[in-house]
């Protein structure tokens, strides 16, 4: 396993029921997330489940901002060829594996 050479922080939004902009937030620190892997010209980058933890942000609707935001920002070229969804909790890594196919 490779080394990280680099570490681009996001701090995820705390889950508050869902109306305090919560999912755009959550969106934006993805989106931020890839602009700044690409401004720096890196090529993959890894995520791990943002916010799902102690924020208790729902898994099913951060999954499918997750891909979503990934899938919009690929759309467009950049330097990032890999994007890897790190999910530690096998229900995590079917959640992803099911939006993605």
């Amino acid at each position: 396993m490779n080394k990280a050479r680099h570490i681009i922080h996001t701090v995820g939004p705390v889950w508050n029921g869902g109306k305090n902009g919560e999912c755009d937030k959550l969106r934006s620190c993805y989106a931020n997330s890839l602009h700044i892997a690409a401004e720096h010209g890196l090529t993959s980058i890894a995520f791990p489940c943002i916010s799902t933890g102690v924020y208790r942000f729902p898994p099913d609707q951060a999954a499918q901002i997750a891909v979503e935001t990934v899938r919009e920002f690929i759309s467009k070229p950049s330097s990032l060829k890999q994007i890897i969804f790190c999910c530690f909790a096998e229900a995590d890594r079917l959640r992803y594996e099911a939006l993605i196919q």
